[in-house]
């Protein structure tokens, strides 16, 4: 079975190879195809996407490091859940211009500033 540090790790990892193919195919492939609004928006997408597949792997190296925390589990599931919510909505709102997505953007963002409060929660104690 694994352990809470694996799947953090793994996830961040995972997040982190994603944020590179997605990247690349924004500066690539949807460059011609897309508004610069539109562009500028899958950015943002990218980059905190590397933000957070980054926290999940310092969360993942921490419990490996201090052992089970029920807080930097909690942290690695928002910024887990908030990459799907956030960046997840930004990439289809550029692909698909449906504005109406950009109303579940800011539960992403959410779960990011939850994350990164359970983070320093943790870091206190």
């Amino acid at each position: 079975m694994k352990t809470m540090a694996s799947i953090w790790l793994m996830l961040g990892a995972l997040y982190g190879l994603l944020g590179v193919v997605f990247g690349a195919f924004g500066a690539h492939a949807l460059r011609a195809r897309l508004s610069a609004e539109m562009l500028a928006i899958w950015r943002t997408a990218v980059e905190y996407q590397f933000y957070h597949a980054l926290a999940l792997g310092l969360i993942g190296l921490l419990l490996r490091q201090a052992g089970a925390s029920r807080l930097l589990d909690a942290a690695g599931a928002c910024f887990a859940l908030g990459v799907l919510i956030f960046s997840g909505s930004l990439y289809v709102l550029a692909l698909s211009d449906l504005r109406v997505l950009g109303a579940i953007t800011p539960i992403g963002g959410l779960l990011f500033i939850i994350g990164w409060a359970l983070l320093l929660i943790a870091a206190m104690r």
